[in-house]
């Protein structure tokens, strides 16, 4: 069944728009640094990569993109807490991760709870 669900392509879309803003705000919050090439490397080609597998409707980058998701979740609360002037780049990633971590998921639980809605 190659043909997605209204609810899986939303969920596909937010998932993509998701991961290109998480690699675009790596990409600003890491553009002061003198050599920002190696933060690029490390925070910004992930999510970038994954939103490249979204799009060409690869099986297994919604699921790296959740996984990865929780390394840039507590990577956020630890510079937001640790950090105050980065504080606003950590919350805007907290947020994403978190928006990443649902989209991904989604399409999954629709599946596995769909044979046990009552109506």
């Amino acid at each position: 069944m190659n043909e997605l669900t209204p609810l899986r392509a939303r969920a596909r879309v937010v998932l993509l728009m998701s991961l290109v803003a998480l690699a675009a705000l790596y990409v600003a919050w890491f553009s002061h640094d003198a050599n920002p090439w190696a933060e690029w490397l490390v925070f910004a080609l992930p999510p970038a990569l994954l939103a490249l597998g979204v799009w060409r409707r690869r099986r297994t980058a919604g699921f790296w993109a959740a996984v990865l998701a929780l390394f840039w979740f507590s990577h956020g609360v630890m510079v937001a807490w640790s950090r105050p002037p980065e504080r606003g780049f950590a919350l805007a990633v907290l947020a994403l991760a978190v928006v990443v971590v649902f989209a991904a998921s989604l399409p999954g639980l629709q599946s596995r709870f769909a044979g046990k809605r009552k109506g």
